[in-house]
């Protein structure tokens, strides 16, 4: 594929999915209100309408197939409006319109993946053609049936019809005809007819047609498979306006041009060839529906669209990284440049200039640095939109009745970190809905809650982290059965007696663990928490959670903002430097030999706002040669990272900076030292690498592996 192909289907995957996910949210909004609104009906057409196009320009023949199907429903909706529907119609459309998305965007993750598309789609296709005809009360079978309604039809002389093959309708007004026949096979000829009749229309085109009512008479199907049908017209010219509007329209076998003043109809010299009506799939641009008559509300919907259209772009996301790494490289550079030693040798006045254009360099690098990093800041609202499915779908297979709760949908946060928590988050969605919400909704009642549980979803930002919380007031965990199924799986550590309470909750997240007693489509197979776990640290957060037993259960997980740039306190170890996020310091202070005591094991401790935390020497750990290995002599930093606390003994402290976060090299992966507390590394202005340090694999490292 050529850099050109391979552009346009990076904006068609843009696109579609784009759409899909703003069909998939109005569904879930209109589904909980119980109705579509006419402007959704709207929106709903034009969506379909754009996928149907873009992707038979792609020539994606499956994914044009359905959306064209859905299109011509939703079309006739819109016609006839939503309110024509029974309820029992309106339930069953939105179930359609969901397995509609779900074909869809199978498709789409096809298209993605490099997998061949599915060929034939008719079962499926079927499907919407049935619903259409239930709703507009068509023949289930309409090529069965068109025999028998043809005789009927022929027995019917009224003036709104053709009495016999090739005989005008009876209109004395009318100059002209245009008489029209329709593919063979198509089914449902009278919606298919009427809807050409309403794209003219929609063009401010004045004229009648026969068979009349073909929209409500199923009966005039057959007329139109046997005669065709006719559009009366009052001049001339508004006819061939007329013909050449038909030359785009589908379905279309043939039509001609006939006049009003003779018996035998005439062939028009300005359309006597059948039309040129192909495959959806082959079109790149169909316009079976021209909109761009004044009249109806559509117009209204779309003007307030144009300006987003004109003030959005769409950037590969690969280009936003190599942004952010000159950046990156350009902080570290300005950094490197006024740290210079030759700066030394400067007079004092030249020196204070040269200062004085070094800061405002660093102002304008430091807004370079905003921009760079608010262009990958995305709202955290796409994933929480996509979990009303997840809960909707899992209420229908399980019988429960919940409402799903988002709070703060609007929190930002870098793309690459929306990416890797949108598993986790819908792993603790599922468990919620599976595990959290009682399966009885009596138990609910006795325990005085609401017949209907919920599911909260929030996010905040705190400092330089976000907050995401997914809490459910189901029936919470009970530690003493937490402990009991993990003394059945044989992956208890210790014995059971010196578990804490918060400690017997973490064992969800052991790999294998599960409380279900049986294997069901959500859950029971040991795997998800461990999993949420893993992807919340491998972006450098961390997951808790807390459960009281009859009340509910809450997870929490700290994500940082951004794994590009952060804040770092230097600090030196003998001759090395080491950079501490500044998040995840809490004070640093100098002690006195007396302060220290010690636990029942002979570890340091130190006493800070009435408790105790232990002492980690960083130089012990990593083996470094220095010389302050005295308390006294340097410095304690008080450290957190959740509910992980201790101080860490360094030499002294150089200061705050904004640092570059950087990989390690690939060739250091077979080390592990993420599991040695080495997040990353930065370079610092002198040129000199500064190891950054991971605080919660630190902890682990140097206090829990004891």
């Amino acid at each position: 594929m050529d850099n050109g192909m391979e552009s346009m289907l990076d904006t068609y995957l843009f696109e579609t999915n784009s759409l899909l996910d703003n069909l998939d949210e109005m569904l879930v909004k209109d589904e909980k209100l119980g109705d579509f609104s006419s402007d959704d009906v709207n929106e709903i057409f034009r969506i379909m309408h754009t996928i149907k196009g873009s992707s038979a320009m792609m020539e994606f023949g499956s994914l044009s197939s359905i959306a064209h199907h859905i299109e011509d429903l939703f079309f006739y909706i819109r016609d006839k409006g939503i309110d024509s529907l029974s309820s029992q119609h309106k339930k069953e459309l939105f179930n359609l319109m969901f397995r509609s998305e779900d074909c869809l965007r199978g498709q789409v993750e096809k298209v993605e993946s490099g997998e061949p598309l599915d060929t034939n789609m008719d079962a499926f296709a079927s499907e919407i053609n049935n619903f259409l005809k239930k709703i507009s009360n068509a023949p289930t079978d309409a090529s069965a049936d068109a025999k028998a309604l043809a005789d009927t039809a022929k027995t019917d002389s009224s003036a709104s019809a053709p009495s016999s093959e090739g005989n005008l309708p009876e209109d004395p007004g009318a100059v002209c005809f245009i008489h029209i026949f329709l593919d063979e096979g198509i089914g449902m000829e009278n919606l298919r007819a009427f809807m050409i009749i309403n794209a003219l229309k929609e063009c401010e085109l004045d004229f009648r047609y026969y068979p009349e009512h073909m929209e409500s008479n199923p009966d005039s199907c057959a007329t139109i498979i046997e005669d065709g049908f006719y559009m009366a017209f009052d001049s001339e010219d508004t006819a061939a306006k007329a013909g050449d509007l038909l030359r785009t329209q589908n379905h279309i076998r043939s039509y001609e041009l006939m006049t009003a003043s003779g018996p035998e109809p005439e062939p028009a010299p300005v359309a006597p060839a059948p039309a040129p009506v192909a495959d959806t799939a082959g079109q790149p641009a169909p316009a079976p529906h021209p909109e761009p008559a004044p009249k109806a509300p559509t117009p209204a919907k779309q003007a307030p669209a144009t300006p987003v259209k004109q003030n959005l772009i769409s950037v590969n996301l690969m280009k936003l990284d190599d942004l952010q790494a000159i950046v990156g490289e350009i902080v570290i550079t300005e950094s490197m440049v006024t740290s210079a030693p030759e700066l030394n040798q400067l007079s004092r006045d030249a020196y204070d200039n040269f200062m004085k254009s070094a800061r405002q360099l660093r102002k304008l690098t430091d807004d370079l640095q905003d921009i760079a990093m608010s262009l990958r800041m995305v709202p955290i609202s796409g994933v929480f939109q996509k979990m009303n499915r997840i809960v909707r779908d899992m209420k229908q297979k399980l019988g429960k009745d919940v409402r799903l709760t988002l709070i703060g949908e609007d929190t930002e946060i870098d793309k690459t970190i929306v990416d890797s928590i949108q598993d986790p988050i819908m792993h603790m969605v599922r468990n919620a809905m599976d595990h959290g919400i009682e399966d009885d909704v009596n138990d609910r009642i006795r325990a005085g809650k609401n017949a209907q549980g919920e599911i909260v979803l929030s996010a905040s930002h705190t400092s330089g982290e976000v907050m995401i919380t997914i809490s459910d007031d189901g029936q919470g965990m009970d530690p003493d059965k937490l402990l009991a199924k993990a003394r059945e799986r044989g992956i208890l550590t210790k014995p059971e007696s010196e578990y804490s309470r918060k400690e017997a909750l973490g064992l969800v997240m052991l790999p294998g663990f599960s409380t279900n007693q049986t294997v069901t489509e959500f859950s029971g197979r040991g795997v998800g928490m461990d999993v949420v776990k893993k992807n919340v640290e491998s972006v450098g957060g961390v997951v808790s959670l807390s459960s009281e037993l009859g009340k509910g259960t809450t997870f929490l997980m700290k994500i940082p903002l951004t794994l590009a740039i952060m804040d770092g306190m230097k600090v030196t170890v003998g001759s090395s430097i080491f950079t501490i996020p500044i998040a995840n310091i809490r004070q640093s202070f100098k002690i006195q030999t007396d302060e220290i005591i010690r636990d029942e094991n002979g570890s340091e401790m130190v006493e800070r706002m009435g408790s105790f935390y232990p002492i980690v020497r960083l130089h012990r750990f990593y083996n470094i040669d220095t010389e302050i290995t005295n308390l006294e002599d340097g410095i304690l930093m008080w450290i957190e990272s959740s509910d992980r606390s201790f101080c860490l003994f360094v030499d002294d402290l150089i200061g705050e900076q904004q640092v570059v976060v950087k990989p390690l090299p690939v060739f250091l992966n077979s080390f592990e030292l993420k599991n040695y507390g080495v997040g990353g590394c930065t370079i610092l202005g002198d040129g000199n690498i500064s190891i950054i340090l991971d605080v919660p694999s630190l902890y682990t490292a140097t206090l829990e592996n004891i």
